[in-house]
């Protein structure tokens, strides 16, 4: 059994990484779903929060290994990832997905924020996979950040919901065309602390202090319209990442 290295270049990033593949026969393909479902990407940011890295390693029914890597950025300083769903051709065979990456550090005095929409392209093979990231939008933000702010990000299928602790209001954004609306508008202004998602597309938004004091939360649906408001702290649980109260302002 071979071991060769390759070499995978991002031309859209002009960034290359040394994989390693094992070729080998008996790795099972999957016998359903995307031609992605046995590969998975690892993300690692640099210490100072300006830049993201990362890999994509698994198996293909040919191979097993790491396909890939490359990075994102440079960033004024990084409040939140997320990935979106997938999209898939099987005439190409080929995975899209967009990665949005929210920077709360931008400008000249670091303390305006946007957002970074890239696509990640993983064209699939029996051995290989062949990936592509490009930078496809950046939009900027009529909200404050800073590099001490705290940035908040859930998603469902069709919006995007955005904060930071340095602002009394949030941006509700739509995934297919980039326009925006702002939430907000309690009196007195109380800043955006914690933004949670559930399952099945609803997100709720908070303003203000979890552990007492002035503050409140409104919930969106799927489709991105209000469902309730009201004072207090609510927040929603999904069924794959814990909420952490230790992190609750």
């Amino acid at each position: 059994m071979t071991s060769p290295r390759i070499t995978a270049k991002l031309a859209t990033l002009s960034l290359s990484a040394i994989v390693f593949l094992t070729l080998s026969a008996a790795v099972p393909a999957s016998a359903s779903g995307p031609p992605d479902a046995t590969l998975f990407t690892t993300y690692n940011i640099t210490t100072t929060h300006t830049s993201v890295s990362f890999t994509v390693c698994g198996s293909l029914p040919g191979s097993s290994g790491c396909y890939g890597s490359g990075s994102l950025g440079p960033f004024g300083k990084v409040g939140a990832i997320i990935e979106g769903n997938q999209s898939v051709n099987l005439t190409t065979n080929t995975v899209t997905r967009d990665i949005y990456v929210l920077d709360i550090a931008t400008g000249t005095n670091s303390n305006g924020v946007a957002l970074f929409v890239y696509k990640k392209t993983d064209t699939i093979s029996s051995s290989f996979d062949t990936i592509a990231v490009t930078l496809i939008k950046t939009i900027s933000l009529p909200i404050m950040g800073g590099t001490s702010a705290l940035a908040s990000m859930a998603a469902n299928a069709k919006f995007l919901f955005i904060g930071t602790n340095q602002s009394p209001n949030a941006i509700i954004m739509k995934k297919s065309n980039f326009s925006f609306t702002g939430a907000g508008g309690f009196s007195p202004p109380i800043n955006v602390t914690g933004i949670t998602a559930d399952k099945y597309g609803y997100v709720t938004i908070n303003f203000g202090s979890f552990n007492g004091g002035e503050n409140g939360f409104y919930v969106f649906g799927p489709d991105g319209g209000g469902r309730e408001d009201g004072g207090g702290a609510s927040f929603m649980l999904s069924t794959d990442q814990a909420v952490l109260p230790s992190t609750l302002p």
